[in-house]
């Protein structure tokens, strides 16, 4: 099995945007969450984003009226329609309807919530699924109709390139089942929950995850915007080779463009940077969402400052060009009162050291980075599952978590509770 990578590359990101090839992807990952003979798109210096299809273990086989419906709501007319955030929630909108379509009574009563659900703040986790219930219904107990209608919420949700890195994050989890000596019976376990009807007017969210994975999108029609705070993105192992053959690297982008930023700064500032104190707020904590200490905002030059919104749109900017432009504007006007904190590695070579950590934190950005000090269990023979190998992310908005629908509740022994949160592992 072969592993390797070229560190020294440049990886050429594809402006954000929305798919030209949607139901591959959706049949890919409606196959995946079986977690066995799953196949990935290459999530490294392919730009060029697409899935494949593996065979399904469920037993149901048709492909329904509903859900072509969705597949032809997300590829219908894009010509006109990409790259607005109205687009993205009307299809968002149509997928989730086509879903819910396919639902028993008994399975929409358990996959939908009011808006104002306080269980959405606390069923979403960067812990197993085993520790933190999830909201919603379990895509395995989905026939195979079913689990590609959900898949297909997610797709009209994100653009190709957040789309092909939760691919990427699921097949991890899928490859650390298939090959590691975990005794986790939960990876491959996700989850969909939608709060409240699904409309191209009024609010409502959508909540899609499981161990490495917790997209929390907030979708309002009447005031045209989405918000993915707060969302958890995580990564284990760092590079697998799926059963293509071909080489996965979830994090690359990721790694990419936190070294970018590092790269351009002094050697003042990169002194001032790293020692700073990286923060973690984590799913089921309040947080205070403290600036603490580090390199701000201000002290950056106007090329840092893009490339620092560069490496924020990896959390902000998952959706469409209008609603990334709007949420990446928001977070430059108060750019300056930001503060990047980083410990760690300062060079983008996984073959040494044990990665690295930061956190952005500012009054409308609030990011943590955190390389894991442990596999949880997770180990495979030549494979980094620890440190650069395993990552633990979380992106909130310290102004507009859940779109201020709820408040964030702590973590208790039932939904979101069982753990304490933003731990080190897991």
């Amino acid at each position: 099995m072969n592993n390797t990578m070229n560190l020294d590359r440049t990886l050429t990101r594809r402006p954000w945007g929305r798919r030209t090839a949607a139901a591959a992807a959706a049949l890919l990952l409606a196959a995946g969450v079986t977690l066995a003979g799953c196949a990935t798109t290459e999530a490294t210096t392919d730009t060029s984003a697409s899935a494949t299809t593996s065979t399904s273990q469920t037993t149901t086989t048709e492909t329904s009226s509903a859900t072509s419906q969705a597949t032809e709501t997300s590829t219908a007319d894009e010509a006109t329609t990409a790259g607005t955030t109205a687009a993205t929630i009307s299809e968002t909108a149509a997928a989730a309807e086509a879903f819910l379509a396919t639902l028993t009574e008994e399975q929409r009563e358990a996959v939908l919530y009011d808006y104002d659900d306080e269980t959405k703040s606390t069923s979403w986790s960067n812990f197993p699924v085993t520790f933190v219930e999830r909201a919603g219904l379990n895509l395995t107990d989905l026939t195979e109709e079913q689990q590609t209608a959900a898949l297909a919420v997610l797709e009209s949700l994100l653009n190709d390139e957040a789309y092909a890195s939760a691919v990427a994050i699921m097949e991890g989890d899928a490859y650390l089942l298939e090959y590691s000596s975990t005794t986790e019976s939960s990876l491959g376990q996700y989850y969909i929950a939608v709060f409240s009807d699904p409309s191209d007017t009024d609010a409502w969210a959508v909540q899609f995850g499981g161990h490495h994975l917790g997209i929390n999108a907030d979708l309002n029609g009447g005031e045209n915007t989405i918000t993915f705070a707060p969302t958890h993105l995580g990564v284990q192992p760092a590079v697998y080779t799926n059963d293509d053959g071909e080489t996965v690297q979830p994090f690359d982008a990721i790694y990419t463009d936190a070294f970018a930023f590092f790269d351009s700064l002094t050697a003042e500032q990169k002194a001032t940077l790293t020692s700073g104190e990286v923060t973690m707020c984590g799913p089921g904590d309040t947080c205070d969402f403290a600036t603490g200490s580090g390199l701000t905002g201000a002290d950056l030059t106007d090329e840092q400052k893009e490339l620092l919104l560069e490496l924020i749109a990896n959390w902000a900017g998952m959706a469409d060009e209008e609603t990334t432009a709007a949420a990446l504007a928001e977070i430059e006007a108060t750019l300056d009162d930001t503060v990047i904190a980083w410990s760690g590695e300062t060079t983008y070579d996984m073959s040494t050291g044990d990665g690295i950590s930061f956190s952005i934190s500012g009054p409308n950005v609030y990011v943590a980075f955190q390389a894991q000090d442990g596999s949880a269990g997770a180990d495979v023979d030549g494979v980094s599952t620890s440190g650069w190998g395993h990552v633990h992310t979380i992106y909130r908005d310290p102004t507009n978590d859940y779109a201020n629908s709820v408040t964030q509740q702590s973590a208790s022994s039932d939904l979101g509770g069982g753990a304490p949160a933003g731990g080190p592992n897991g």
